[in-house]
């Protein structure tokens, strides 16, 4: 969560309560509104899946304690600071105020830290950055998103430099502080009795100097390298879902951590089934006889065997029947298999066939289906 979405996202007003509200409140909340826009529940509605996200999200936040009070103290203090009084003075009278130690976010720190002539973050030191967050993608086949599978993902990315460690120094030489910012990163400018804080040019904002710098990465601590990741995929994955790697990313600076790598997953249609949330479907063809005497047929599962269908007689095309417990994992139960059955129609119908049919025809001559069709139609 970066200090961006604490300053911008109301997630009272999310899930519909007060400030004031107790977790009890908050959780009863979050539940009625997850049931009503659970993916499961609005199957292919994308509106409703980022109504879902965003709920989920607030509810993160407001249900852990801290979590929360760390979120009312940015939401009531991240636009306020300015002018004197609201921390320490710096050289010439210039307010500057620490917003990273303040709210324990660099981030914020160095987002409002200038506005208010701090440096933003701890001084003394080599600000540590978490590293970037890197896109992936992997297709897998129908089968494997419904059982599970363990992956792979290639990159070609920036990695902590191997020569140097990361240092950015060659082997058996360290870079040293910063003798224009102390180590910050930063400088601070006056104007107009405000201090504004901006890169240091000495070290540009690495807060450290490197006089030897490393052949491998030209002192930049990183180097672009192809690096292979193992991707643990969930069973039951669906299309177009996003999974989070932790610590996959790009590497942080400054001692900072990695970065997540974020894999989306593409799932291949299947030949045969088709999916509607946790469950799986199936077209199935029938014979007329099948349909109007009844019958059992055998369908398959993406299980290694097969289930039976009973189908009772006069049933219509395009009726769907319920196979319980053989559709998708959702955490731990599955779902069901909804198999619709279509009355197959033969193209060309000759011999005793054509003689039964014709005999059929002639005895159910006075069971039109359409007998009340055209006078419902002009009743209106």
């Amino acid at each position: 969560m970066s200090a961006r979405d604490y300053l911008d996202k109301d997630f009272y007003a999310v899930l519909g309560v007060t400030k004031a509200a107790s977790a009890d409140e908050i959780k009863k909340a979050y539940r009625k509104l997850a049931r009503q826009f659970h993916p499961d529940a609005n199957a292919g509605d994308s509106k409703a899946e980022e109504k879902f996200k965003e709920i989920s999200e607030a509810y993160d936040v407001l249900s852990d304690d801290a979590k929360r009070h760390e979120y009312d103290e940015m939401r009531q203090y991240g636009g306020a600071f300015g002018g004197a009084g609201q921390g320490g003075f710096g050289p010439g009278g210039a307010t500057t105020v620490n917003l990273g130690d303040l709210f324990g976010d660099s981030n914020l720190g160095d987002m409002l830290g200038g506005m208010f002539g701090g440096a933003g973050g701890r001084s003394g030191g080599r600000r540590a950055t978490k590293g970037e967050d890197l896109p992936a993608s992997v297709t897998l086949s129908f089968r494997d998103a419904a059982s599970g599978v363990t992956t792979s993902v290639q990159l070609r990315a920036e990695a902590v430099c191997k020569t140097c460690g990361g240092t950015g120094a060659r082997p058996g030489t360290s870079p040293h502080t910063c003798a224009s910012c102390g180590g910050s990163g930063q400088t601070v400018r006056q104007q107009g009795g405000f201090g504004f804080a901006e890169p240091c040019r000495a070290c540009h904002g690495r807060g450290q100097v490197v006089d030897d710098p490393c052949t491998s990465c030209a002192g930049a601590g990183v180097t672009m390298q192809s690096r292979t990741v193992n991707v643990r995929i969930p069973a039951g994955v669906k299309d177009g879902a996003t999974l989070r790697v932790r610590g996959k990313g790009a590497p942080g600076r400054g001692g900072g951590p990695a970065g997540d790598l974020l894999v989306t997953v593409h799932v291949s249609s299947h030949p045969v089934f088709g999916r509607k949330g946790s469950n799986l479907t199936l077209d199935v063809p029938i014979t007329f006889v099948e349909a109007a005497l009844g019958s059992t047929i055998t369908v398959p599962t993406l299980d290694p065997d097969t289930v039976k269908v009973k189908i009772p007689a006069g049933t219509p095309s395009g009726r769907t029947f319920r196979v319980k417990g053989r559709g998708l994992p959702l955490k731990n139960k599955r779902g069901d298999l909804l198999v619709t059955v279509e009355v197959a129609v033969p193209q060309r119908v000759d011999g005793k066939a054509r003689k039964a049919l014709d005999e059929y025809a002639e005895a159910t001559a006075s069971d039109n289906p359409r007998s009340d069709l055209i006078s419902l139609a002009e009743r209106e």
